[in-house]
């Protein structure tokens, strides 16, 4: 079978590299933002290009597949709209971008369609449209909240996975582990260089630690896997944990517990004030390489040209945490695989 894709809003290329483990052959990866070329192109057979879902019509998009392929469309949106943090929010303008796959769905008609979010987009109209013009269309749909430790990711992330297949039913496969052989946080970093806060690996530009200011210091050194301020002496609490109103942020300031996944990696997963981000030994925040790990891109996945000369932790911190993990692009892709092997002789029905 050939099975080829377009990855819509691809960023550093985790669902693309995931997809292409699998088996399925990703011809080109749209994002908008530049930085996503190094990572996407130094690391994946795909093609990027920089340009807006917006300003995207259906012809140039068929022009990506080859004649007969199998064809699947995946559009994982910015989640940052949907998420719980600001659903009470207006309505972002980012709405538009899931209206706009909608769109280039009923355009393409693709064979196959996966969209990966936030669990709270179930909640907002755009998603509601999205899935009832699927169906209007003769698509059949799964979609649910998938748990990513029940698929051999280190990292308690919860995401709704959707997949939509113009064949037949189609599901993501069964969960691959359970709580008794999660996959943990020392599975994952633990061979790693130990290195020093403000300390770097000068093998790899990515493992490269934080500085911490005095007073981090001694709160780290203070804290306990899987602890939290509480822990600490009075001295060195934050004025706002004093308050009643802070008493309950306890997801911040805290280490990672060595045999669990992960807390969710985010965007800020380098600083140690931005949740549970501190390493469960050494006395630093973890290292963007620690956080890909975590998000279970492969060791050697390049972020940065080795020539350059500036480092932008903050660009690459972003897209690692906005990465669909790796293995779960993989989860994806292998149930599309399984799922056109329970056809009969299946070719693109729109070819």
């Amino acid at each position: 079978m050939n099975i080829e894709a377009i990855d819509l809003f691809c960023g550093a290329g985790g669902l693309t590299h995931g997809l292409e483990q699998a088996g399925v052959n990703v011809t080109v990866g749209y994002d908008i933002d530049p930085a996503c070329r190094y990572p996407y192109e130094s690391n994946n057979v795909s093609r990027f290009i920089e340009q807006s879902v917006l300003n995207i019509n259906a012809s140039e998009m068929l022009d990506k597949y080859s004649s007969g392929a199998i064809k699947v469309l995946a559009g994982c949106a910015p989640c940052q709209p949907f998420s719980k943090y600001t659903q009470r929010l207006p309505k972002d303008e980012r709405w538009s971008l899931l209206y706009s796959f909608s769109r280039l769905v009923r355009e393409v008609q693709p064979d196959l369609i996966t969209m990966e979010n936030v669990p709270e987009i179930k909640g907002h109209q755009v998603y509601i449209d999205f899935e009832k013009s699927l169906i209007e269309q003769g698509y059949f749909i799964w979609s649910k909240v998938v748990f990513c430790p029940d698929y051999g990711i280190a990292q308690g992330r919860k995401r709704l996975v959707l997949l939509a297949s113009k064949f037949s039913e189609i599901s993501l496969i069964a969960p691959t582990h359970q709580k008794s052989n999660y996959v943990t946080v020392r599975n994952v970093i633990s061979k790693l260089k130990p290195i020093a806060a403000g300390d770097k690996n000068s093998s790899d530009p990515i493992h490269k630690s934080n500085r911490l200011t005095e007073i981090n210091r001694k709160r780290i050194k203070a804290s306990k896997q899987g602890g939290t301020w509480h822990d600490w002496s009075e001295d060195i609490r934050l004025e706002c944990h004093k308050r009643a109103t802070g008493k309950g942020y306890v997801s911040v300031y805290g280490r990672m517990k060595w045999d669990e996944p992960s807390p969710t990696i985010t965007t800020q997963a380098y600083n140690y004030g931005s949740g549970r981000f501190g390493h469960p030994e050494q006395d630093r925040a973890i290292t963007l390489r620690e956080a890909a790990l975590l998000q279970s891109f492969p060791e050697n996945y390049q972020f940065v040209d080795s020539k350059e000369k500036i480092f932008r932790q903050v660009e690459i911190s972003r897209l690692i945490g906005n990465a669909v993990p790796v293995l779960l692009g993989k989860v994806i892709g292998q149930s599309m695989v399984n799922h056109l092997a329970q056809q009969d002789n299946p070719v693109g029905l729109n070819s």
